[in-house]
C-alpha cells in the first residue's frame, strides 16, 4: 500500500509549458511519454492509430458537434506529431516546407489564371484543380 503522506513524484511529462508553441509541446509530450515506455513499439502502430483518429474525425464531422471535432482534429494532430516522431522528421520543419509548398503553387496557380484573364472565383472545382496539379507537376517538388 502507497503511503497517502508520501511525496507525488513529478509527471514524467514534466511542468506544464505555457509558453511552448503547440505543436512543439506535442512533440515535447511524446518524446517524454515514450522515455518511459508508452510508445508505439513502431511506426505501423502510429499509422494504425492515425488511422482511427481519421475515422473518429469523420465521425464527429458527420455528428456536427464543434467541440468534439475540434477534438478529434487536436487528437489527429497529436498523432501525426508521433509519427514524425518515429520517422525522425521535425513536425514544425515538415509544416513549415509545406506551407511554403502550398504558397508557392497557390501563387504560381494565380498568375496562370491572371495571365488567362480569368479570376479564381469564377473557375469551377474541376478547373482549379487542374490548374493546381500543373502548379505542381512545373514545380517538380515531391509530394
Amino acid at each position: 500500500m502507497i503511503d497517502p503522506d508520501r511525496p507525488r513524484p513529478e509527471s514524467a511529462l514534466g511542468p506544464p509549458e505555457a509558453d511552448i508553441r503547440p505543436l512543439r509541446r506535442a512533440a515535447v509530450l511524446g518524446d517524454r511519454a515514450a522515455a518511459v515506455g508508452f510508445d508505439w513499439p513502431d511506426v505501423s502502430g502510429v499509422l494504425s492509430k492515425i488511422d482511427e483518429e481519421r475515422a473518429e474525425v469523420q465521425e464527429a464531422v458527420d455528428a456536427g458537434i464543434s467541440a468534439r471535432i475540434e477534438a478529434e482534429i487536436g487528437d489527429l494532430f497529436f498523432s501525426v506529431v508521433n509519427l514524425c516522431r518515429h520517422l525522425s522528421v521535425d513536425p514544425e520543419q515538415a509544416l513549415r516546407r509545406t506551407n511554403a509548398e502550398f504558397e508557392r503553387r497557390f501563387r504560381a496557380m494565380e498568375a496562370d489564371v491572371w495571365r488567362a484573364g480569368q479570376r479564381l472565383e469564377a473557375l469551377t472545382m474541376d478547373e482549379l484543380e487542374a490548374r493546381w496539379q500543373a502548379a505542381k507537376a512545373a514545380g517538380g517538388a515531391p509530394d
